[in-house]
């Protein structure tokens, strides 16, 4: 792998930071690997602002590589892209180079550093600047709001069980709605007996219900409104809908031009054949990597045209009668969904670039 700093002269710079809460801590390296310097800053435009001067004051700087770009350090890759600098994101290290090394993060940060001269760094980290992030804020609401409101139905069911038995005899057995009423509207009274306490607390899951179903109603609308301006083609296709084409956009990102080829894609999706052959044996097995809430997308999608999609459909028949399995057909199933999506994705930022 060719790293961006290859062939570069003496006076050229990367720095790697080591990102955290509420301070940054950067080291910069010179092309032929030495370490030039170690700094400590706040996470504020202040702190960003002194770390980029600091880092001038060694040569051209040629890149950052930073851990965490899409938590910690989200705020720094931001401001960095913002005064047209250059970002890399960077995994964290290896568990055996930690053994070797030890841990600190003046050795994170260099290790961040040399991940980038060395070219296994390369991959650009989302900007979050746009509609996709409005995306992103308003799923993470939304699926914390749906489980909290499975928690208060399992909650108030299983509160049923274990409540005075002249109440749980009127309880049990009723529709979920109409369990959700009947608490809703109890009576407790002041709470001087094991039946009014069970009543108050019966009452007050009732009533927490209705309010998250109406919270998570008023997330899907922003969501399906969000999804549609920014990938109408997406939400439209067969099977994927506002919630899979969020799922698939949030981790795209606002600057899909990062994933370079529908290839790449693919794997981040974990959806990739992985090569599992050996002598005369020549086969492939499902890859367990990737971006598992996108895999669950991809999954829920497939699953759904297998049953109604009539063209998934033929292709089960046709490829079941070749003798392979329904987990087999439905890894093939989510590689080609992978490139179709991947092909959408293309289509809708080919105007920008060209312009």
């Amino acid at each position: 792998m060719n790293s961006i700093l290859q062939a570069e002269p003496i006076g050229k710079v990367v720095v790697g930071v080591d990102t955290h809460k509420y301070v940054h801590t950067a080291v910069v390296v010179d092309v032929v690997g030495g370490a030039q310097g170690t700094i400590s800053v706040s996470t504020d435009r202040g702190g960003y602002g002194q770390l980029d001067a600091w880092a001038a004051q060694f040569g051209q700087v040629l890149g950052f590589g930073a851990e965490g770009t899409g938590s910690y350090g989200a705020g720094l890759a931001s401001w960095l892209r913002r005064h047209g600098r250059k970002v890399v994101e960077v995994n964290r290290p290896d568990r055996r180079v930690r053994r070797q090394r030890g841990k600190s993060d003046p050795i994170d940060a260099e290790n961040a550093a040399r991940a980038v001269l060395a070219g296994t760094a390369t991959a650009t980290p989302k900007s979050a600047e746009g509609t996709v992030e409005m995306i992103r804020h308003t799923k993470i609401a939304r699926d914390t709001a749906v489980k909290s409101r499975t928690q208060a139905m399992v909650t108030l069911k299983a509160l049923i069980v274990t409540v005075p038995d002249e109440l749980r005899e009127q309880l049990q057995g009723l529709p979920k709605m109409t369990l959700i009423d009947r608490c809703a509207g109890l009576r407790p009274g002041p709470v001087t007996s094991v039946l009014a306490s069970a009543k108050r607390s019966l009452r007050s899951l009732a009533r927490r219900w209705p309010d998250l179903d109406e919270e998570i109603k008023d997330h899907d609308r922003l969501l399906s409104e969000l999804t549609t301006q920014q990938a109408p083609e997406l939400v439209d296709a067969f099977g994927i809908g506002a919630d899979n084409a969020a799922e698939v956009l949030v981790v795209v990102g606002d600057n899909p031009e990062r994933i370079r080829s529908q290839a790449a894609f693919a794997k981040l999706a974990g959806v990739c054949p992985v090569p599992a052959s050996s002598g005369k044996t020549d086969r492939h097995r499902l890859n367990r990597g990737g971006h598992r809430q996108l895999n669950s997308a991809l999954y829920r999608v497939v699953i759904v045209r297998m049953r109604f999609h009539q063209p998934a459909i033929d292709y089960v028949a046709r490829r079941t009668s070749e003798g392979k399995t329904k987990k087999e057909i439905i890894r093939c199933l989510k590689r080609y969904l992978a490139r179709e999506i991947y092909q959408m994705v293309k289509a809708r930022t080919e105007p920008a670039s060209s312009a």
